[in-house]
């Protein structure tokens, strides 16, 4: 995170940092005071606007169209970072004959199948040369449909690493002149973002685009970098992943990704977010990004490791079979053994997408009977709180462990629905267990936050009266469990009662925290350095000598200290600050920091230098720990076919990639799309003008007549809710307001639920300052008071007035105890997901708005009823995947899986390259 102090400028987008991330904003203020520029891209003029030297007002979720409207201005005026791009992206590497883009498909790839909504990616591959039969796919040679990886979110996976490839060699046009180059398709596929097309869909005019534009190329390049930050404004959208992915590729042609004051900022929006994804509370993920093993397709071991990587790739993902070995390992001890492929037939296997919401749904649809609720509020932080109340209605037992009784564990006999009539608290069976939980502040343990940063924390104070953590909780309920199957011969309990379970505890019998993060570290097994902590992940072996909860934090045990404790003061070491804490992997502070040399290893100027090669010791060196083999020459050149990390070539920075190369064209890993490309939001008034294709056609829909969307854009009914409405935080409370709504001292700061609106949509729907209005969606209607602000301002879009109304969703009604109360913003929101992480859009969203307070009791669902039917509003309105109108409506694609070469037709050099 401190690295941002060394960038000459900062893009902040779907990103409020300086209310949201105050204590990581004293990097950017650092940054300012050393010359940067800070730029805010936002809908709303906020804290983090006031500090900027440049606010840029867009129309939310038009990013990809502000984002590819940047890339074509790098392209076009050749302001690329070129030596950079041809040796450090896949920009020369030719892509298969058979993909065609977007354009040529009226809004879909090719590939796409309009009956599942997905697509066979076949098309999208690498080109080989004519010496190999086979296209470069999937690791064993395979291809995984989209709508397969949809249905287990698998974008997931990436989080420590690209896609798996069965191998690395393509062809290559080093000139960038190939029509099938990387760098060829990207610069066709963004040739129609322009500026007057951002003026017409973002609502940013031309002028301050091209300030933007300018601000951002003037700062990248040999002695100059730029950094991008963003949130959830990101990453909460139907194209979510997408949004990140045209920023990655801006940065990638810029020359802004591994070196210092240069990449791409995860904000995120907990103290641990990153830390819940590497050892992972997903549905769909183990430790350190390993899937979860997916029924029917990993039915053994040998089919599972296959499948997620190949020995011919280059990389270090090439070592999975190391890293699930030792995970399975930690997790059974002696009775993982290679006979019995260390236990994996114990893991539990992927039967469907079961990510949050469908889950909820399951509730509804009986299908899940008990739920725990782990410092999580649906009832008011998720989308759709009326549905989620629903599913938790219909549980047969549900446990919440929370410092206050939130909104979830008070829904049946306080939540809205019981206000309405629609539940009746006698009629409820779901039994609520509510377990005091221990803050932050009385519980010992790491955080890992947005940079990868492990840092311990010491318990403050005890936690009061039975309050426990989440660590002692489980700890507990797993001896108990466990003593009700002791001496059971059946073969599932195996997997409760083979687990390592004999963690080190203090005198009082509460389990030690540093215990967990050693066996999350791992040990040597055997030989003569048994029971030592491993120092590295490669370390880690696949013959079960090794064990590590999580392949990524090894290390931070090193020399048998816990690295993460490290808090030397900043002014007594280096400016990388390598003894505060401990990152992820290997305490490396900028990942790919093998790009912040240039392809003979000498830094790119002595203004940026990081690491570089040093010819006299033979190995690389620098002011960080390298991200690349130590001994590895720049001008190492590997025997082509060759894997692992011994594949990695001396000019292959990103030694996660399959293929050595930051990735410009994702020739995997995407399920809806190898580039990305602007689709209107699941509600949005605006019509897409690109094609006929609303929507993103690959987007996770879930008709039912619980989960109604509004019609958009020509869409008959859509004027009905003709506003847009955004949901944010404040600086004074906290997510679904459990730890904030219950303090007197930041309740009296934001006391009340308000709405922002511009004077303008004020004016044109009567609403006064401090008022009350009524927002309505096809899902609920919420009351707020209303902030008329200039912050909030109207955009011109085409020939539309498109009016943008924010609304911060910490209030909730119904919870016991707290200070202040409010509607819920969230019930406003349907459920529509990102295809490929599951994430919901709650970013966006159609509404109308009104004076006055809303109705209560039947009343105010009769209001939702009303507005609904005068829309025409069905459980299929917005939920065809393909536009109706749109020719084609799908791709074929080949079937022999054949790869032609046209290399004697194209007047452009061509070079085979491993």
């Amino acid at each position: 995170m401190q690295d941002m102090a060394n960038a000459d400028c900062i893009v902040i987008q779907g990103s409020n940092m300086a209310e949201n991330h105050p204590v990581a904003y004293q990097w950017v203020t650092e940054a300012k005071m050393r010359g940067a520029k800070i730029l805010h891209i936002d809908p709303r003029f906020t804290r983090t606007s006031a500090v900027a030297d440049k606010h840029v007002p867009i129309r939310v979720g038009t990013d990809i169209v502000f984002l590819g409207a940047l890339i074509k201005y790098v392209l076009d005026n050749d302001l690329y970072f070129e030596e950079y791009v041809k040796a450090f992206t896949n920009a020369a590497t030719l892509v298969d004959e058979d993909f065609k883009d977007v354009d040529e498909l009226d809004g879909v790839f090719s590939g796409y199948d309009p009956e599942t909504g997905a697509y066979d990616m076949r098309s999208w591959a690498y080109d080989s040369p004519s010496t190999r039969e086979d296209e470069v796919g999937g690791p064993d040679g395979g291809h995984e449909h989209g709508s397969e990886k949809r249905e287990r979110s698998a974008g997931d996976e990436h989080g420590s690493g690209g896609p798996a490839l069965d191998h690395a060699v393509v062809l290559r046009d080093d000139t960038l002149q190939h029509p099938r180059c990387v760098f060829q398709v990207v610069k066709r596929h963004f040739a129609r973002y322009t500026p007057e097309l951002v003026e017409e869909m973002c609502g940013v005019s031309r002028e301050d685009f091209l300030e933007v534009a300018r601000t951002i190329t003037e700062n990248s390049g040999r002695e100059r970098t730029t950094c991008f930050a963003y949130a959830v404004g990101w990453t909460q959208h139907t194209l979510g992943a997408q949004f990140i992915r045209t920023a990655s590729i801006l940065q990638l042609l810029l020359g802004n990704i591994g070196r210092p004051g240069g990449g791409i900022m995860a904000l995120r929006g907990h103290a641990s977010i990153q830390g819940s994804t590497d050892i992972p509370t997903l549905f769909n993920l183990l430790p350190g990004y390993l899937p979860m093993p997916k029924a029917g397709t990993h039915d053994t071991f040998h089919h599972y490791i296959a499948s997620i990587a190949s020995p011919d790739q280059k990389g270090y993902w090439a070592d999975a079979r190391k890293y699930a070995v030792s995970l399975l390992k930690a997790y059974y001890g002696d009775a993982a053994t290679p006979e019995n492929d260390f236990g994996f037939d114990m893991l539990p296997r992927l039967t469907g997408n079961h990510n949050t919401y469908a889950t909820a749904m399951g509730m509804i649809d009986g299908t899940v009977e008990g739920y725990f609720l782990l410092g999580q509020n649906p009832a008011v932080g998720s989308s759709h709180g009326r549905l989620q109340r629903h599913a938790m209605s219909n549980l047969k037992w549900l446990v919440v462990r929370d410092m206050n009784l939130i909104e979830s564990a008070t829904f049946w006999k306080s939540g809205p629905e019981i206000a309405t009539g629609e539940m009746k608290t006698e009629e409820i069976g779901t039994e609520v267990f509510f377990l005091p939980a221990a803050a932050y502040a009385e519980k010992s343990g790491t955080f890992t936050q947005t940079q990868r940063l492990l840092q311990w924390r010491e318990a403050a104070v005890a936690p009061p009266g039975e309050a426990a953590s989440e660590l002692q909780f489980f700890y507990e309920l797993g001896k108990i469990i466990r003593r009700k199957l002791d001496g059971s011969t059946e073969p599932r309990d195996r997997a409760i009662l083979d687990l390592t379970w004999d963690y080190r505890t203090d005198e009082k019998g509460e389990i030690d925290a540093e215990a967990v993060l050693a066996e999350i570290n791992g040990r040597y097994l055997t030989g003569e350095k048994a029971g030592q902590l491993l120092p590295a992940y490669g370390e880690m072996k696949d013959d079960g000598s090794t064990d590590g909860g999580c392949w990524i934090y090894t290390g931070v045990f090193k020399d048998g200290v816990n690295q993460a404790r490290r808090r030397k003061p900043d002014a007594e070491q280096s400016w990388v600050s390598p003894e505060w804490g401990w990152a992820w992997p290997a305490n490396r502070r900028i990942l790919y920091n093998r790009a912040s040399a240039d392809p003979d290893g000498k830094p790119w100027s002595e203004r940026k230098a990081y690491v570089w090669w040093d010819e006299e010791k033979g190995e690389w060196t620098g002011h960080d720990i390298p991200d690349f083999p130590a001994k590895t020459r720049p001008d190492h050149r590997p025997e082509p076919g060759t894997g692992g990390a011994a594949g990695i070539a001396g000019d292959d920075p990103f030694i996660m990639q399959a293929d050595g190369k930051g990735w410009l064209y994702a020739p995997k890993g995407m399920v809806d799309g190898p580039m990305p490309s602007h689709y209107e939001a699941q509600e949005s008034p605006v019509s897409n003008p690109l094609y006929s294709q609303q929507r993103n056609p690959s987007r996770m829909v879930y008709p039912r007549a619980d989960n109604l969307t509004a019609p958009s854009g020509e869409e008959r009914g859509a004027d009905v809710y003709p506003f847009v409405f955004t949901t944010y935080r404040l600086t004074e409370h906290h997510t679904a307001g459990g730890m904030s709504r219950w303090v007197p001292y930041l309740s009296e700061l934001q006391p009340e639920f308000f709405c922002e609106v511009s004077p303008e949509l004020a004016t044109l729907r009567g609403l006064e300052n401090g008022g009350w209005a009524t927002i309505i969606s096809a899902r609920s209607a919420i009351e707020a008071r209303v902030l008329v602000t200039e912050r909030v301002r109207p955009m011109r879009i085409g020939e539309q007035t498109i009016h943008q109304i924010g609304l911060p969703y910490h209030w909730g009604q119904g919870g016991e105890g707290a200070v202040v109360t409010g509607d819920g913003a969230n019930d406003l929101l349907g459920v529509t997901l990102d295809p490929n992480v599951a994430i919901q859009e709650s970013k966006v969203a159609s509404c109308d708005i009104r004076p006055g307070r809303r109705p209560t009791g039947e009343a105010l669902m009769h209001l939702v009823e009303e507005y609904a039917s005068l829309a025409g509003v069905t459980a299929d309105t917005g939920n065809s995947l393909r536009a109706t109108g749109a020719v084609p409506q799908g791709s074929e694609t080949r079937d022999d899986g054949g790869d032609a070469d046209d290399s004697s037709t194209d007047s452009s050099p061509i070079q085979g390259r491993d």
